[in-house]
Formats: structure tokens, C-alpha cells, sequence
């Protein structure tokens, strides 16, 4: 522990092949901006993509792209350093930051399939129910919900004693929770209660609203079930992935002790890596009016 002038330094994980991960990681954190943005951006210049659906999946990326942020420049710093540390009040904002977005995630695709069951299940009320005004408080919902609920354990645990000052890990997240002396049986209940508000209780919406989106295209005509399939897929394949993830780094934290360290630390990276590169790939892809979009800009480019 170095202690200086009432300010705690906890030590991270150390890394092999420092420089080479440096390289490898600076690139997809590049590669992450310049995707992401790249579809935010035509989704802000094209008026055609002005509609609910195409804001939402703007604030995903977005989203997706400040979560990175919040992990990777202080990553590739402990890359080129010999020692990797961390304030503990910093650890504790990026603990934060980092769940508080994460499940955002949650939220933004739980109002991705609210507005896509209302399109497809309720086409006539479409326009009357999905106002800007209503995907506004959807997108402010998404954001401070998390936020709000994230803090109140962040800031009970501010002043929490001690007892171990190396983190097993490449950044703070869940694993922050065995460097106290005594984790707070309250604080551990309501956790429980925040992970079910911001991410279990929207995975429980979001399969019941595709289940019924499901049934009413199989019901209908061969254009809705197109139309459910062309818009609904990567909304759910973006789901799938970032679920997995998520249960990767919520089970982590209860086998630290057993799951060897290079494992550890090639699914870590796996988790800040995939679902940020990718969200860009899937709706690029995927969405047919994005995917003309983004080949209209790749011919103008060749020009």
C-alpha cells in the first residue's frame, strides 16, 4: 500500500507482453470511435434515419463508445507502465461509470423493442406513441436510472475499510468488492435489487415483447414477418452477446479465487472488446437502411 497524504493507491493485475497488448489494444480502441461514430454520424445527417428506432440505436453506440472510453485510455496507460495502480477514489468513480453504462445498455434495448413491438404490433398508433417528446424521456430514463441507483452502493462503499489493496483484474469492476475488510450484508441486498431493476427485470421485457412481436408476425402477412425479421434480429443478436458478457463478468467475481489469471484476463479483454466492435458490425449489417447508407458513402469515398 503507498500511502500519501490520505490518498490510497490500489495495485492492478500486471500484465505480459505489455507493448504488444499496447498496439493490439490501441487499435481496436480507434477502430471502436471510428465505427461507432461512423454510423452516429450518418444517423444524424441523413433525415431519412431521423425516426425512434435509429435515435436509439444512435445512444446505444454512443453509450458504447463512452463505456470504452472509460476503460481503455487508462488501460493503454498500464500498458506502458511498469506499475499499475490506481487511485482508489478513481477506481471507485470508474466502478461507477462503468455499471452505471452498462446498464444503460439494458435499457436502451429494452426501449429499442418497446418502440419495435409498437411498430409492428400497433402500426396506426406508431406516430402518436413513439413522439419525440416520449423517446426524449426514454433516452434521459436510460441514462440517470442507472446512474441513480449504481451510486448509492459506490458511495457507501467510499469509506468502507481496506484489508487488500491488489485488485485481480485490468480495471475496476465487480472484483473491487474483495479488497474490503467486510463487505456490507445491505449493500451486498440492495446490489441484488439494482441488478434486477437494470438488467434482468429489461432481459425479462425484452424476451416478452420479442415472444409477442414473434407471435403477431406469424400471425400476419409475409411483409410484417420480413419487416420483424429485418429490424427485430440484431436487436436480439446484440442482446445475446452483451447478456453473455455481462453474466461472464457477474460470475467472475464469485470464482476470483479459483479461475486462473491469463484466463481471467483474455475474457476481461474479450468483454471490452466484442460488444463495442460488435454493435457497429451488427446494425451496420443489418439494418437495411443504414447498410445503404453507410455503401453510398463507401462508392462517394472510391470517387
Amino acid at each position: 500500500m503507498d500511502i500519501e497524504l490520505n490518498v490510497t493507491l490500489l495495485t492492478l493485475g500486471g500484465f505480459k507482453y505489455r507493448y504488444l497488448y499496447f498496439v493490439i489494444m490501441f487499435m481496436v480502441y480507434i477502430l471502436i470511435i471510428c465505427s461507432n461514430s461512423t454510423i452516429v454520424w450518418l444517423i444524424v445527417v441523413q433525415k431519412s434515419l431521423h425516426e425512434p428506432m435509429y435515435i436509439f440505436i444512435a445512444a446505444l453506440l454512443v453509450n458504447s463508445v463512452v463505456l470504452s472510453t472509460v476503460i481503455y485510455p487508462k488501460l493503454l496507460i498500464d500498458f506502458l507502465s511498469e506499475k499499475q495502480i490506481i487511485l482508489y477514489q478513481a477506481c471507485l468513480f470508474q466502478v461507477f461509470l462503468f455499471y452505471a453504462l452498462s446498464c444503460s445498455e439494458f435499457l436502451l434495448l429494452s426501449a429499442m423493442a418497446y418502440d419495435r413491438y409498437v411498430s409492428i404490433c400497433k402500426p396506426l398508433q406508431y406516430p402518436s406513441i413513439m413522439r419525440r417528446t416520449r423517446v426524449n424521456i426514454f433516452l434521459l430514463l436510460c441514462w440517470f436510472l442507472p446512474a441513480i441507483q449504481v451510486a448509492v452502493p459506490i458511495a457507501g462503499n467510499a469509506n468502507t475499510p481496506l484489508c487488500n489493496f491488489t485488485l485481480k483484474g485490468i480495471f475496476c469492476n465487480n472484483s473491487s468488492n474483495h479488497l474490503y475488510c467486510v463487505n456490507s450484508r445491505e449493500l451486498s441486498i440492495y446490489g441484488m435489487v439494482v441488478l434486477f431493476n437494470v438488467a434482468l427485470s429489461p432481459m425479462f421485457f425484452i424476451l416478452f415483447t420479442y415472444i409477442k412481436i414473434i407471435i403477431v408476425a406469424y400471425q400476419s402477412c409475409g411483409n410484417v414477418r420480413k419487416k420483424a425479421a429485418q429490424t427485430c434480429l440484431p436487436h436480439v443478436l446484440v442482446l445475446m452477446n452483451y447478456s453473455c458478457l455481462l453474466t461472464y463478468d457477474m460470475v467472475i467475481v464469485r470464482l476470483e479465487s479459483e479461475f486462473p489469471k491469463t484466463a481471467r484476463f483474455i475474457m476481461t479483454l474479450q468483454f471490452v472488446t466484442y460488444n463495442p466492435l460488435c454493435n457497429p458490425i451488427i446494425y451496420g449489417l443489418k439494418m437495411k437502411e443504414i447498410s445503404k447508407h453507410l455503401k453510398i458513402l463507401n462508392k462517394a469515398e472510391v470517387l
